[in-house]
């Protein structure tokens, strides 16, 4: 509104020297250039409401962010893939999470506190146009490290002072939040309800939706770390964000894959290629031309299953229009972009 006013002054000025114009109507006019600025900015701010959300009629998985723990741009970095995006971010950039929407019970879920949940769970409530409720009915988490339940900080005082918001975990990372500041005053002062997960134990969020968290091997100096495997009305997802191997893991992923519908899995890196000035063995994850080797005997039917999700801020495969993009989508994989939605 400011700024439509302030390129309005010089014609007012005008007008003001205009011998037949009293200070009256010059008011008049003043006053309904505020109000016609305001009404239209009222309706730029509906129509932005309107295209970034969409009603969702059937129990679904949401991606609400596809990019790993730090961030894009991430902090000093100095590389040409995050140069722009200080002066020019992305919103489309946000860490890694999925929502699921129960549409039956009108209800939804957070898989992972992300720094941005601020925004990840306004979208994820907004999309049941029949619900007012713009707290999730839940958040399960999968590990101790930054990007995946530092997001539970805005659940505190000092931000939302939520109420009793249930967070499931598994046990040592229940213990964690439990025993550490200042996650610990989030369950002292019931902010969050802390419900203990067993490995391979589904619990059930209705009676069409079933939660399984899996074990997963993965760097865990304060936690266990866990994918979910999310089974809904008529079709189920694996969500693994991160691990450090496949070959690490106890089970097979390609077994893992036959019983799925869809599989949100780890693609950090594209290649060793992407970190110059780090020991890529200690960060361990499967390299999406690793993933291209140990799935290439899938049939095209198997292979669009697996979703690519959780990049680097190097990663190429974030610009969709990257010759890394191509190769994936030739392959017969897909790559998690935020806001596609599938349904269960």
């Amino acid at each position: 509104v400011l700024s439509n006013i302030i390129l309005l002054l010089p014609y007012l000025k005008l007008l003001l020297h205009q011998e037949n114009l009293t200070l009256e109507v010059v008011q008049f006019l003043f006053l309904t250039m505020i109000i016609l600025s305001c009404s239209e900015d009222n309706r730029l701010e509906k129509s932005l409401i309107e295209k970034s959300t969409m009603q969702i009629d059937k129990t679904s998985i949401i991606i609400l962010g596809t990019i790993q723990d730090a961030g894009s741009p991430q902090i000093a970095c100095k590389k040409k893939c995050c140069a722009h995006l200080y002066t020019n971010p992305d919103n489309n950039r946000q860490v890694v999470s999925l929502g699921l929407i129960d549409t039956e019970n009108h209800k939804t879920y957070l898989f992972d506190a992300t720094p941005d949940i601020g925004r990840q769970m306004k979208r994820l409530t907004n999309y049941d146009r029949k619900s007012t409720n713009e707290i999730v009915d839940g958040i399960f988490l999968t590990h101790a490290h930054i990007g995946h339940y530092t997001g539970l900080m805005y659940l505190g005082k000092e931000a939302m002072d939520s109420k009793g918001i249930p967070v499931y975990a598994m046990p040592k990372m229940k213990d964690f939040l439990s025993n550490n500041g200042p996650w610990n005053l989030l369950v002292s002062r019931k902010n969050i309800a802390l419900h203990e997960l067993e490995n391979e134990k589904y619990i059930e969020l209705s009676k069409s939706i079933q939660i399984t968290p899996l074990l997963v091997p993965h760097r865990d100096e304060f936690s266990e770390t866990v994918g979910y495997k999310i089974k809904g009305p008529n079709k189920s997802a694996l969500f693994i964000p991160d691990i450090d191997k496949w070959e690490k893991w106890d089970k097979n992923i390609i077994d893992e894959l036959a019983m799925v519908d869809y599989a949100f899995l780890d693609a950090t890196f594209y290649s060793g290629k992407e970190l110059q000035n780090r020991d890529i063995s200690e960060i361990p994850h499967p390299f999406i031309i690793e993933s291209f080797e140990k799935f290439k005997a899938l049939n095209e039917q198997e292979r669009n299953k697996i979703v690519f999700i959780h990049f680097n801020h190097t990663n190429p495969i974030i610009n969709p229009n990257s010759m890394e993009t191509r190769s994936v989508i030739e392959k017969g994989f897909r790559i998690a972009r935020i806001n596609d939605v599938f349904e269960l």
